[in-house]
């Protein structure tokens, strides 16, 4: 079985809850002992392994997907999903733990605030995954944690031996609690924000003033680093090429941008586009995904093959 790319990260269901409350200094209050009306509450599949896999799919890729769900209703949906998207599933079925889950706190000034349960996410060993009854030219990493990590440096250490390229978005969790250096060395696209590459250079005791170059010479061969409604600036060691968000744009939820634009990049990456119509498709993905709720509703439909 071939593939043009291969997923490998965290299956959720997530939950919309929103509300009135407005944002304070980067904080959103609940009072404690208050009861606060839900405006309005919305279910979705999430996470950032199936929702870069259905972006992916959606743009033509032959596309799997490894995650872990729970032998339970909520794994039964995400296996649909994924089936109705024309996904493969390449993962493991979970028959002690649930499920992952998701609460996304909106404000009344459109950001959020994510409590994530990981339930049977974390838990993948290489063993449960076929390696070898399957090839792809590249796999995509999201963040996991413990023996899923773990997995995941085996499995991109063997399958760079074989040709395969490998993107890579770590979160802070990732950057702050796991020895990813490996991964770094091996990467061909690196994708995080501003605040997670200069996390990546304190890190690594490499200076913060030009993150591009410091997370390059730590073996990544393209950086991409997104900044909210700032420029997007892509390196690739030699040049780089930046893209300005589109102003006044009606942002309705964020949740899913940053899995949005990676997958818009890393598609154009596949099919040979060059970096600036790479960073383009990345962010009409992204611009697409913010203008509703739920990080797979607004995902692009259409072919690059």
């Amino acid at each position: 079985m071939d593939f043009d790319i291969v997923t490998f990260g965290s299956a959720v269901i997530d939950t919309f809850v929103h509300t009135d409350v407005a944002e304070r200094k980067n904080f959103i209050y609940y009072p404690v002992g208050g009861k606060i009306l839900i405006q309005d509450l919305t279910f979705s599949i999430g996470g950032g392994g199936t929702n870069t896999a259905v972006a992916f799919a959606r743009l033509g890729l032959k596309t799997g997907c490894i995650c872990k769900v729970g032998d339970d209703a909520n794994g039964k949906m995400i296996l649909s999903l994924l089936k109705d998207e024309n996904v493969r599933f390449i993962g493991s079925i979970d028959k002690e733990k649930m499920s992952g889950y998701s609460v996304i706190l909106d404000s009344k000034g459109g950001e959020r605030t994510i409590l994530t349960y990981k339930g049977a996410n974390n838990d993948i060993a290489l063993k449960e995954l076929k390696a070898g009854t399957w090839k792809t030219k590249w796999l995509y990493y999201s963040a996991l944690l413990e023996e899923s990590f773990e997995t995941q440096k085996k499995m991109a250490t063997l399958l760079h031996k074989q040709g395969t390229k490998l993107a890579f978005n770590p979160s802070s969790y990732i950057i702050n609690k796991e020895d990813f250096s490996g991964l770094l060395k091996i990467c061909d696209v690196l994708i995080v924000n501003k605040e997670e590459a200069a996390m990546i250079c304190k890190r690594f005791k490499k200076k913060t003033n030009d993150p591009w170059a410091s997370i390059h010479e730590l073996g990544a061969n393209e950086i991409l680093i997104t900044d909210k409604d700032n420029p997007a600036v892509c390196f690739d060691g030699v040049q780089r090429y930046s893209i300005q968000p589109h102003k006044n744009l009606k942002v309705v939820e964020r949740t899913g941008a940053g899995d949005a634009f990676a997958s818009g990049f890393v598609a154009g990456r596949i099919v040979g586009w060059p970096l600036a119509e790479c960073l383009a498709l990345g962010l009409k993905e992204s611009e697409s995904v913010i203008t509703s709720r739920g990080a797979k509703n607004k995902l692009l439909r259409m072919s690059l093959t």
